[in-house]
């Protein structure tokens, strides 16, 4: 059995999830190309080799344009941002499979569903502030691409941390985690080292909520 195991010491959000992956081995060209498929235009990939901590690691980035990108409408800081309608039209043409098709198209109404409770209005009506940012949508259909790639059995996932303090959203400051966070997250086990920063986006709980198995401390395994 090959199990997948994220230690979420530092929290999680969509570039760390695929920065992480592409450090254990995801060929960044699979990737790009996946990604490609989407035809969705305004910006570029790179993976860098960083140092954090003193320690040699994979940066994921997506670096977006100038200018809103056809179809998609500015957001609040000025960036594209697409309406669930399009993403989902994206992922139906994207070179995913029919499953990872229907996972990401979960995952983004999750999202939505969630963003809609929270500011009080229907899904169809709802700022995609979270939803339609064009580095959402690269790092939650990545990410589906991604764990298909690696084909594990079972996703494990350690108590997450969620860090502390308040954090600046659209909507104005809110105290950590954000409101879509805790809305995403549903049951699983968090908790807060006091570090004062945001360490969990909404897309990093995405993204752990949707692939795992259980949560928990490391299981027995042999390291690949």
């Amino acid at each position: 059995m090959k199990i997948l195991y994220f230690d979420c010491f530092a929290g999680a959000a969509g570039d760390m999830i695929l920065g992480a992956l592409l450090d254990a081995g995801l060929p960044f060209d699979a990737l790009r190309a996946a990604l490609g498929s989407l035809a969705v235009e305004g910006y570029e990939l790179a993976a860098d080799r960083v140092l954090k901590a003193g320690l040699a690691a994979t940066k994921f980035r997506v670096i977006e344009h100038d200018g809103a990108p056809a179809g998609s409408t500015p957001g609040p800081s000025g960036h594209a941002h697409y309406h669930l309608r399009d993403i989902r039209a994206a992922i139906d043409r994207s070179a995913l499979s029919a499953s990872g098709k229907a996972r990401a198209t979960r995952m983004f109404t999750r999202l939505a569903e969630a963003e809609a409770a929270i500011h009080g209005t229907t899904l169809e009506r709802v700022h995609l502030h979270e939803v339609g940012a064009i580095d959402s949508i690269i790092d939650i259909v990545g990410a589906v691409f991604a764990l298909e790639w690696f084909g594990a059995d079972r996703v494990v996932v350690s108590p997450v941390n969620t860090g502390s303090g308040m954090v600046k959203t659209a909507h104005g400051v809110f105290p950590v985690p954000a409101p879509a966070t805790l809305r995403v997250l549903g049951d699983a086990p968090v908790y807060s080292s006091g570090l004062p920063m945001e360490l969990l986006t909404p897309t990093g709980a995405l993204v752990l909520t949707e692939y795992a198995s259980s949560y928990g401390p490391l299981p027995a395994m042999r390291i690949s």
